[in-house]
């Protein structure tokens, strides 16, 4: 599919000294009015939001002054994935360089399952603690926040999940715990300009408040600090590795927080990227989403995140070498028991005809648990459904499950809310805990209630321009890379042309799966292309189209190629390749018909 997004391209090209494609480019990201342009392609760290925007900032910052000035013990709960280690770290580095007396406790996520739970209350309790802040959880704990209000003890909830809410006749009610104070910027009331940030971030702004306040400065003094520029850091860190859509302040966040990176100011996010061997001068999102960030939720789901975020608080570059090794070790034994996770469940959905439903849920009794989000997924990615993986547990059953566009998974599973012991979520992810007779019932009650046809399971390729290859350029190339960083909510520009033949090609790579071409235009002009996908599936689509012999005399010089030329359009984006001190161009084949 072109975006058909239309807008005077010119103007905008001379108003901002850029090239129409770029413009159009721009406009397909829902850029439209000239300050979002600019703060698109100029934007900084002065254009960050005040933290005091978020409602309840203003409580939350006095209540623990004031425990803080009474020498009160303060525990912050967390949560075992990136954003929830991220989160708690920031909030103990703040809270400590208060002078809080302050410690953690991150959930154990088998022990303890997601969020706050009245074993970890009553253990807060019974080791003193006067204050606890949650982070990247809490909005839904109704019980648990009132046990620890029972018990006497002050609550303070930073999240930014949804807020659950029971509808009735057509309109919802919102529910909010009663904590002393909610930072959440997804509350109804609430008037932050863009509530789509994750934990950390919140917990970010709580730290810049919290110092500011103490300190008699002004946030943005606190942010241009030492310990903001660390803690900005991790808020990039997490709003990759929590999938946040990369727009607004986001990508400030995230464009600011990478180029901090690469002289990072934590000695346990050096020494990860030491262990995986990242040369934090080419830090992309990619690498933090699928190389450093499953590092450490690899712990917490196989052993216990605490190690994380001990990795963040280390002083010594010895430790945190340790600590990050043992990360890696444990993400590399990840990845295997994933592998066969998703065979499982691709037989399972293949031999018992669930591949008819509208949504798959798959039950998968003998799967690690923390591994089902990962694997529904992989399911999601190959299927274009909705995926629900459900793992046995210790009381029940547990799940995650993962979205596509056209289904509001949160929405969806509050229609049989009544089938679960614990669920929440948002419209792309969700978990949730049922007992096993529950089941059927289900996978049975998401698929009556399925209003999905089936256009919204064809995978759909949006195309930024249909651009010939001639008019990409090395210049061109650089200017694109003004739109970084690109993730989801701003992906990396797609192109498209028709008719391109393929001349020649190699197979590179230990594992041969890099496919090397050189292939011309209609006009003959010839190409360098890169592709990096399934290249045995490329070489059977085109066996299929255009016969073996035609694959044969592609990869071989001398074999002449009897019939048809290889002609297939292509989606791609131009590239530069570096090699021994050489710059040159490629196209990086996306998709090819």
């Amino acid at each position: 599919m072109v975006a058909a997004k239309k807008a005077d391209f010119d103007a905008i090209s001379r108003k901002y000294h850029i090239s129409p494609v770029l413009a159009r480019i721009i406009r397909n990201r829902d850029v439209v009015a000239d300050q979002d342009i600019d703060r698109f392609l100029n934007g900084t760290r002065e254009h960050l939001y005040a933290p005091r925007l978020l409602k309840d900032m203003d409580k939350a910052v006095d209540i623990l002054l004031e425990k803080i000035a009474q020498g009160k013990h303060i525990r912050i709960i967390g949560d075992y994935d990136i954003d929830g280690i991220c989160s708690t770290y920031i909030l103990y580095r703040g809270l400590t360089e208060c002078g809080a007396d302050a410690d953690t406790s991150i959930p154990h996520r088998i022990r303890d399952g997601y969020g706050l739970n009245e074993n970890l209350i009553q253990e807060a309790y019974d080791a003193g603690t006067d204050t606890v802040v949650t982070c990247d959880n809490g909005i839904a704990a109704y019980e648990q926040i009132a046990f620890a209000n029972s018990l006497g003890m002050t609550v303070i909830v930073t999240d930014h999940h949804e807020v659950p809410y029971d509808e009735k006749d057509g309109v919802r009610q919102y529910r909010v715990p009663e904590a002393r104070a909610v930072v959440d910027p997804k509350q109804e009331d609430c008037g932050y300009p863009f509530p789509e940030i994750c934990g950390a971030v919140v917990a970010y702004k709580l730290v810049l408040a919290l110092l500011a306040h103490k300190e008699g400065r002004d946030w943005r003094e606190v942010m241009e600090s030492e310990i903001g520029l660390e803690l900005l850091e991790l808020a990039a860190f997490a709003t990759i590795g929590d999938v946040m859509e990369l727009k607004e302040e986001n990508r400030i966040i995230v464009k600011s927080g990478i180029e901090l990176m690469k002289d990072t100011r934590n000695a346990g996010l050096k020494a990860l990227m030491q262990a995986t061997e990242t040369d934090p001068m080419h830090l992309k999102p990619y690498t933090i989403g699928f190389v450093l960030g499953p590092c450490l939720n690899a712990t917490g789901r196989l052993d216990t995140a605490v190690n994380a975020f001990e990795l963040f608080k280390a002083a010594d570059t010895e430790s945190a070498a340790v600590l990050a090794g043992d990360l890696k070790a444990m993400n590399d034994s990840r990845k295997e028991l994933t592998r066969k996770g998703v065979e499982e469940a691709i037989k399972q959905i293949e031999d018992s005809g669930l591949d008819r439903d509208k949504v798959l849920v798959v039950y998968l009794p003998e799967v690690h648990e923390s591994l089902a989000g990962i694997i529904a997924g992989r399911i999601r990615e190959k299927y274009c459904k909705p995926v629900f993986v459900l793992t046995r547990a210790e009381d029940g059953v547990k799940g995650s499950g993962r979205s596509i566009e056209a289904f509001h998974m949160y929405d969806e599973m509050t229609k049989c809310k009544e089938l679960f012991t614990k669920y929440g979520g948002h419209k792309l992810a969700a978990g949730l805990s049922l007992p096993e007779a529950n089941v059927d019932a289900f996978r049975r009650r998401l698929n009556e209630n399925c209003a999905l046809t089936d256009a919204d399971f064809e995978e759909k390729v949006l195309i930024d321009v249909p651009m010939p290859m001639e008019y990409a350029s090395i210049d061109f190339v650089r200017e694109i890379s003004r739109l970084e960083p690109f993730g989801n909510g701003n992906p990396k520009p797609q192109f498209a042309q028709k008719n391109i033949r393929f001349v020649s090609g190699r197979v590179l790579g230990a594992n041969h799966n890099v496919g090397k071409y050189t292939v011309a235009d209609e006009r003959g002009r010839k190409y360098e292309m890169i592709y990096f996908g399934d290249i045995e599936a490329f070489d059977a689509y085109v066996a299929d189209k255009y016969g073996t012999e035609a694959v044969d005399a592609l990869y071989h010089k001398g074999i002449q190629m009897h019939g048809k030329d290889i002609i297939l359009s292509v989606v791609y984006y131009p590239d530069i390749n570096e090699y021994r001190g050489s710059v040159s161009l490629q196209m990086v084949m996306k998709y090819y018909q």
